[in-house]
């Protein structure tokens, strides 16, 4: 069995934090190995744990999820995924912009559902961290 991916998440929410961490822990193939609550603390995170993938909220205090992403890939490359409610596929400026500072996926935020939502939200965001950590970046 190959190590699971290494995985930091920066998101404001206690809430959603907590929601996406459970939900991730549950994952054998996955390891929660730092959170932090805006982009200034996930960059300190992130130099500490060298994650495989970095999971990021776009409207956080201090430094939004646009800026966090500049920085991590000036920084420290790695595959991000952006999970956020601000994020459509509708919302074409701000995916191209995420894009363009380097993001590879979205995301949906989770909000506390049923348990047969949860299931299916745990496989489809393992999956987009699986396929992310199979990426180079950089």
């Amino acid at each position: 069995m190959t190590d699971p991916i290494k995985v930091v998440l920066v998101e404001d929410s206690a809430v959603a934090l907590q929601i996406l961490s459970r939900l991730l822990d549950s994952a054998p193939e996955v390891n929660v190995v730092g959170t932090a609550q805006d982009g200034n603390e996930g960059l300190r995170v992130i130099a500490q744990t060298m994650p495989d993938v970095i999971c990021t909220d776009l409207q956080m205090p201090n430094m939004d999820g646009l800026e966090f992403t500049e920085k991590v890939m000036k920084d420290f490359p790695r595959p991000i995924l952006v999970i956020s409610n601000s994020v459509h596929p509708s919302d074409v400026d701000n995916i191209f912009n995420l894009m363009q500072a380097g993001a590879l996926d979205f995301f949906p935020k989770p909000n506390s559902g049923s348990a047969t939502d949860y299931e299916i939200l745990k496989k489809t965001l393992v999956t987009k961290i699986k396929v992310l950590a199979s990426k180079k970046v950089g």
